[in-house]
């Protein structure tokens, strides 16, 4: 799990999922889809490439070798976690843009609700705040669904943690990175700590405008805040262990 790596993936499901939710909206709102896809296309690629010079370059920085022997397909290609970790964001995606706005409540879905707003500070503030825009449309729902498919989707990734970081550790042996294991492990758990104090403790939604709630950057954080938080734990965790000899 190489930092470059790490970015390079998050800058990618960013990029896609924002143009999905772009396009999802206009869609809803009637817009031609001939006239939006090309440009929005044209976005997600400029800034999904810009995002990955800036990683590329990082990663050549870094590089003690051939450049080439670390662009191997199976050094991109999703393993386990990241084939599950996308599949749930599909399943996010679908479900809340396209079942929650016509069935935004059933005894399933209150069920749900009910569950996640005990046992998360973040989907009670994520209430609040969205009684106090007066919005809804399934937001609540989409965000109960998220929070519910990152736990399981931590628990199943920390059963196999102590595996991921024996592998992060030959990968550094063989191939060390530009920024030290020790600093890179405190940087990922900083970003971690932070990802939870405003997703899981919910401190973000009290800042955050009505009217961004309702745009792609509301969207984004509603539907996929919770799922990379989770893959910012486990990377966090298995950065961590790999630091071990017993990793």
């Amino acid at each position: 799990m190489g930092a470059a790596r790490l970015l390079a993936k998050a800058w990618v499901v960013f990029c896609v999922f924002a143009g999905a939710y772009e396009a999802r909206q206009l869609l809803a709102a009637d817009a031609p889809f001939q006239q939006f896809a090309g440009p929005i296309a044209v976005c997600v690629l400029l800034f999904g490439a810009m995002g990955l010079l800036f990683i590329a370059g990082y990663g050549v920085s870094g590089v003690n070798g051939s450049f080439r022997a670390r662009l191997k397909p199976d050094h991109w290609m999703p393993g386990f976690n990241g084939l599950v970790f996308i599949a749930f964001a599909i399943v996010i995606f679908i479900v809340q843009t396209s079942y929650l706005p016509q069935h935004v409540s059933s005894s399933v879905l209150s069920a749900l609700e009910a569950s996640v707003h005990f046992a998360i500070p973040g989907q009670r503030a994520l209430e609040y705040r969205l009684d106090a825009c007066t919005l809804d449309g399934g937001r609540v729902t989409a965000s109960a669904l998220s929070w519910l498919l990152a736990i399981v989707f931590l628990g199943s990734a920390l059963s196999r943690v102590r595996l991921a970081a024996g592998i992060v550790r030959l990968e550094r042996q063989q191939r060390p990175g530009t920024i030290g294991p020790a600093s890179l492990t405190l940087l990922l758990g900083i970003f971690a700590v932070i990802a939870i104090q405003f997703l899981l403790l919910g401190s973000i939604f009290p800042l955050m405008p009505c009217d961004m709630l309702v745009e792609v950057p509301g969207e984004l954080l509603i539907g996929l805040g919770p799922l990379m938080l989770a893959y910012l734990i486990v990377a966090a965790v298995t950065d961590l262990l790999s630091l071990g000899p017993e990793a």
